[in-house]
């Protein structure tokens, strides 16, 4: 499992996160599932909650609380049956 940068946010903002499968898809390849999950205490929003597109997927997350720390990890599976897994840790910090 590839991990991501370290990424910030404030406990009270809700913020898009965007994963790019593009490097690791093939040409014709897509992604036919995707989930999301996410260490206790941060969310997704449940109005905007989650999304994909052929070739990326986007996440809306919302809470958190001041000085944690959590793994963000979205699991794809592909139009060719592949499934993988892409993490980041998002840094809960008052902005």
């Amino acid at each position: 499992m590839a991990v991501f940068k370290d990424h910030k946010k404030d406990p009270d903002a809700t913020l898009d996160w965007i994963f790019d499968w593009n490097d690791w898809l093939s040409e014709a390849e897509t992604i036919s599932d995707s989930e999301f999950i996410l260490d206790p205490g941060i969310s997704i929003d449940p109005v905007k909650g989650f999304t994909n597109t052929m070739k990326t997927t986007t996440v809306w997350l919302t809470g958190g609380t001041e000085g944690q720390v959590y793994r963000v990890t979205n699991r794809i599976t592909t139009s060719e049956g592949r499934i993988d897994d892409r993490s980041f840790t998002l840094r809960c910090t008052n902005r």
